[in-house]
């Protein structure tokens, strides 16, 4: 019987998955990736000012501790030689295809194999199909009238030109998002003149950020329960954050006073600290943290535009108030197509099913990995497993264990089918959607968390350690399950599900 395992992408999550098959012992699997070298989102977002908004010790594998991280919040580089690093060292390397780009998959129920084509024309068939594209893969480009028509040089953060000098250019940046806060600092002392289009101002908190010393890296290196205690007290920390998210959003209420006397503080300019000024509920939107971004905005080369835009024309923006203003370079700081969720190629499951189709209404799956209709496909950061609180590696381990377990039990027990039933993914998001109704994230704001409609198809409503123990194994009651045949024997489908 084919057991062949295909998985899409060499981010946190395609890496991990590959690491964890062979710690597990199996070996029968490939990673496609589209480009030349691994690293997903830390390879793409290679910025000026790229850097992690959780501690280091968090954002990295839990079996993997690196005791020469250089900071308390790696950068980028650092983010992308780690991911390097765990997939020579865990014999990954040798499971990669580059330069391989999926643009399509299908579920043949029959045989119950995946088939994916390639760009280049390959047709690759599986027993298994995971999807390690994650959810900060498509770069989101704003719906401005005329910005195709700009003469300048436009380019979005995430596909940032490293070829384009911006020492003393005109610089526009549209976004004050996670990416804008890190961009606008790191480019402003060597530009001409930026000016900054603000739509709505983020909540801002100063980020603890330091340098660790010679000596305690070389604690961590021989003594590797000291980044274990590390890890653990971060995650604690983070972790009881999240009550003011998910279960109390009174409680941030209350840290707002204490977050505008930090605005106030850095800001000494009222006009200017108006216009910072968010007007909804902390933690509404994602609260960045940075200690650069407002000492930025009141440099003499920096002005910050909250004027509307109108339109983007050859030269420049036209905002709302009838003032062009020229630009040599614009940025688009705009962030991703997260919510908005389409599958990462097109992927048809059973009976020629659509996923984008099942889709259309906004994305849900059962514990954000599996989707009725398609069989043997596993999503890892799937819908509503982001997070507002802490590490996105933590869910990536848990969807790995809950994919890995699924694995595991279609080959001790000889399946060739493993779909969830649709009365157990229905039932599954009506929980995930009434829990999130009581979130800060739906105290009233607009934000990527959301699509279009205002359904939150993005972030998981609890705790992680909620979310780490329903995914702790592959629960075979949820699905229906078919045996693969022996020989000269039909298919037997179970609706039931076996124990365990």
């Amino acid at each position: 019987m084919n057991q062949h395992i295909l998985i899409v992408g060499t981010g946190f999550a395609g890496i991990g998955m590959g690491i964890r098959l062979k710690q597990a012992g199996i070996d029968d699997f490939t990673i496609l990736e589209q480009a030349k070298t691994v690293g997903g989102t830390w390879r793409d977002n290679h910025y000026p000012g790229a850097a992690c908004d959780v501690e280091s010790h968090l954002y990295s594998f839990s079996f993997e501790k690196n005791p020469d991280w250089s900071r308390t919040f790696a950068c980028q580089r650092e983010i992308l030689a780690y991911l390097e690093h765990c997939t020579t060292k865990y014999g990954i390397r040798s499971h990669i295809r580059f330069n391989t780009s999926v643009t399509g998959g299908s579920f043949d129920e029959e045989s119950g194999l995946w088939s994916l084509t390639t760009k280049g024309g390959e047709t690759l068939r599986a027993r298994v199909v995971v999807s390690g594209t994650g959810g900060l893969s498509r770069p989101a480009l704003p719906d401005i009238p005329g910005l195709a028509r700009f003469e300048g040089k436009t380019f979005h953060s995430a596909r940032w030109d490293d070829a384009y000098p911006l020492d003393g250019k005109t610089v526009g940046v549209i976004g004050t998002g996670a990416s804008a806060v890190q961009i606008v600092p790191s480019i402003a002392p060597r530009v001409g003149r930026m000016q900054v289009f603000q739509r709505t101002p983020p909540w801002i908190l100063p980020k603890l950020d330091r340098a660790f010393s010679a000596e305690e890296k070389a604690r961590f290196r021989k003594q590797p329960w000291r980044m274990s205690v590390e890890r653990s007290a971060i995650y604690w920390k983070r972790e009881l954050s999240a009550v003011g998210f998910v279960v109390e959003p009174r409680l941030l209420r209350l840290l707002e006073p204490l977050v505008l006397r930090y605005l106030a503080k850095q800001v000494r300019d009222p006009a200017l600290r108006r216009k910072l000024t968010p007007d909804y509920r902390l933690g509404c939107k994602r609260i960045l943290p940075t200690n650069d971004y407002y000492p930025a905005l009141q440099r003499p080369n920096v002005e910050l535009v909250t004027e509307g835009i109108e339109a983007v024309g050859p030269r420049g923006i036209v905002t709302r108030d009838g003032k062009e203003r020229a630009l040599d370079v614009l940025i688009l700081a705009t962030g991703f197509h997260a919510a908005e969720s389409v599958s990462p190629f097109s992927i048809e499951g059973r009976g020629g099913r659509d996923l984008n189709e099942a889709w259309r209404d906004g994305a849900e799956a059962y514990l954000g990995a599996t989707v009725s209709g398609f069989p043997n496909l596993f999503l890892l950061v799937g819908p509503n497993t982001g997070l507002g609180h802490t590490s996105m590696v933590v869910m990536i381990e848990a969807q790995i264990a809950y994919a890995l377990s699924a694995i595991q039990t279609m080959r001790a027990r000889r399946l060739d089918l493993v779909d969830v039933r649709p009365e157990v993914q229905a039932r599954y998001n009506q929980e995930i959607h009434r829990r999130l109704e009581t979130t800060v994230w739906a105290s009233g704001c607009k934000s990527w968390y959301q699509t279009r409609s205002g359904k939150n198809t993005t972030l998981w409503p609890g705790l992680t350690v909620e979310f780490v123990r329903r995914t702790r194994a592959f629960d075979a009651g949820s699905y229906e399950l078919r045996e693969a045949r022996s020989e000269g024997a039909p298919l037997r489908a179970s609706t039931v599900g076996l124990a365990g």
